[in-house]
């Protein structure tokens, strides 16, 4: 009876040796390529070359080796199939019983900086490719193994029953195709920026796994967490927790918006969030002052919410956070000193994220059912915009800083929205609702006596003139919102009747 035949071929070489070493013990014969080949021998493990197999050299720099019928008729072959078992014998081709392939670096390689166009593409596996699908489409006959995790798994059931079974390939065969499914995905992602496609006819894309969750929204549904492979590191996706229990389905969703927000800030600033909207904005000198104002403009809402912050946290800061019920602090930093006083709550997630790496753009995916809709980030700023002034008179310099806190965090707050503030923080934020009178009495109501000389920000135009004279009458004193009603005109003559200073940006944040 013919040995067992085993094919390895792999890129990133984690345990390989020690796992071969175990397959020729269990009297299989291996056959290698390359640098895979060098490093068994290496380590005194017997190897067939590939050449040896073929009957053809390694040629164009190795990028033909495997791509032979003496390979893949060994992978594809049916045993149970008398004809396919006469062609083998007739072509003196030996089956392969098991693959142990894993593929070029593609995604390591277009991570490196300075990565070349050539570069990318010399690291496009063919032959390992091929090798995979063939195996894991014969899997009722051959093992196939493509990540390093899994070759104790296999080692045990040769070990134990001399034959892998049946549900273990068949669970190896998916695992092959959804790798190579991500790899070739995350090569079309490549390639399709690369020509400046913008609109193609298929849209793949390809997340791993980063995390289960216990539940998503609510605690009968299902959950799992996963991450772009190439996410940046300033992303809720790359952050790392340094203290705390498990982040939930809920907790990720909030604090990536916090995360959004916090980042629209030069200065100090700290934003906490409830359910998806900021419930509290504040910016100061330093980040503690900052987080006094986040506290004071809603102090009832912060409570159990998810609080962001551009600066370390120090021991005063943190001492005041402390005070209160929070499920998440994200910062690009901790002082041991604060981190002496928060991680006294065993169940605070503490989470560090860079502040200051440049983001580089990408879709935002949002699942219907039946289907997938694709947009931009909205990434657009005040800076970007083309503002024109309607009223008769313009803003001050301190309604001027009060307006860009009120337009940087509108921006977030869920549509239809409205966001009253001064020069340092948010005093009553109106989100959601189905009309915009709606949101800006919401706002105007949580803002109470501190509306006096806050200025008011909307992230759509007004309909008609209403929420310009409820703001007039509440005592809001500039607006700044995108214009471009056809009844802007009584908008612009309520405003000049209350002294209101009007900014248009031409700009809307809708935000569903």
């Amino acid at each position: 009876m013919s040995k067992k035949r085993a094919l390895v071929s792999v890129s990133d070489k984690t345990g390989i040796v020690e796992f071969v070493k175990e397959l020729v013990n269990l009297g299989f014969e291996v056959v290698s390529t390359g640098g895979t080949k060098n490093a068994l021998l290496a380590a005194d493990v017997p190897v067939i070359g590939i050449s040896e197999v073929t009957g053809f050299p390694e040629i164009l720099d190795g990028r033909v080796k495997t791509l032979h019928p003496n390979i893949h008729s060994g992978l594809l072959a049916m045993r149970e199939r008398e004809e396919h078992q006469q062609q083998l014998a007739e072509h003196n081709i030996s089956p392969i019983d098991l693959v142990v392939v894993n593929l070029y670096p593609f995604k390591e390689t277009i991570a490196k900086p300075g990565c070349t166009f050539e570069d990318a593409i010399e690291n496009i596996d063919i032959g390992g490719p091929s090798m995979l699908r063939a195996a894991a489409k014969n899997h009722q006959h051959v093992t196939v193994v493509v990540d390093p995790t899994d070759y104790q798994t296999v080692l045990d059931e040769l070990s134990n029953g001399q034959a892998v079974s049946l549900e273990t390939k068949r669970q190896l065969a998916a695992k092959v195709f959804r790798h190579t499914a991500a790899y070739d995905a995350l090569i079309a992602e490549y390639l399709t920026e690369a020509v400046g496609e913008e609109e193609p006819e298929t849209f793949t894309v390809t997340y791993e796994r980063k995390q289960g969750l216990r539940y998503g929204e609510n605690p009968h549904q299902k959950a799992t967490f996963y991450k772009k492979p190439l996410a940046d590191e300033s992303s809720i996706a790359s952050a790392i927790q340094l203290h705390g229990k498990e982040l939930s389905y809920n907790n990720i969703h909030d604090a990536d918006a916090a995360l959004a927000i916090v980042k629209e800030f030069e200065e100090p600033a700290v934003v906490a969030v409830k359910h998806m909207n900021p419930c509290g904005v504040g910016t100061g000198t330093t980040i503690e002052e900052a987080y006094g104002r986040a506290y004071e403009a809603d102090s009832v809402s912060i409570f159990g919410g998810i609080v962001a912050a551009n600066r370390e946290i120090d021991e005063a800061t943190a001492t005041k956070m402390k005070d209160i019920f929070l499920e998440i602090i994200i910062a690009p930093s901790f002082t041991q000193e604060a981190l002496n006083v928060l991680t006294t709550k065993k169940n605070l997630r503490l989470l560090t994220v860079p502040m200051n790496k440049q983001e580089k753009p990408e879709a935002m995916l949002t699942s219907i059912h039946g289907g997938l809709l694709v947009q931009d980030e909205d990434h657009y700023g005040l800076d970007d915009a083309s503002v024109t002034i309607p009223t008769k008179r313009e803003p001050t310099e301190a309604e001027w800083e009060a307006l860009k806190v009120a337009w940087k965090v509108v921006k977030h707050v869920k549509s239809n929205a409205i966001v009253l503030a001064n020069g340092q923080m948010t005093v009553g934020v109106g989100a959601g609702q189905m009309n915009r009178v709606g949101a800006a009495d919401i706002a105007i109501a949580q803002a109470s006596e501190r509306i006096e000389g806050a200025v008011m920000g909307s992230d759509a135009f007004f309909p008609m003139g209403d929420t310009v004279e409820l703001a007039g009458k509440a005592g809001v004193t500039a607006i700044i919102q995108p214009g471009g009603s056809i009844r802007d005109e009584e908008s612009i003559e309520m405003a000049n009747k209350y002294g209101i200073a009007m900014i248009m940006t031409g700009v809307r944040h809708f935000k569903h």
